[in-house]
């Protein structure tokens, strides 16, 4: 059974962060606003990984001379996921 969590980025364009988890996989992610076809395209390249190696990937990326980015943001929702669900 997945369980969907939404998370709202800050220091991003995009808006909110749709996620599909089931178990320790992201199964599906969905991203509000932000750049549309890198942010499908980062969606489709984590459907089927594991949180952890998400997170191991994406945590720490930043945009421009901003100190995060979409992808960085996707790693701290996943965080926040594994902190309200230990």
């Amino acid at each position: 059974m997945s369980t969907t969590y939404k998370y709202y980025p800050k220091g991003t364009c995009s808006t909110e962060m749709i996620f599909e988890i089931e178990g320790d996989t992201v199964k599906d992610l969905k991203v509000v606003n932000g750049c549309n076809g890198n942010l499908k395209g980062i969606g489709r390249l984590v459907a089927g990984m594991k949180i952890e190696d998400v997170i191991e990937k994406l945590e720490g990326v930043t945009c421009g001379f901003k100190p995060t980015s979409c992808p960085d943001q996707i790693a701290r929702g996943l965080k926040a996921y594994l902190k309200e669900n230990a």
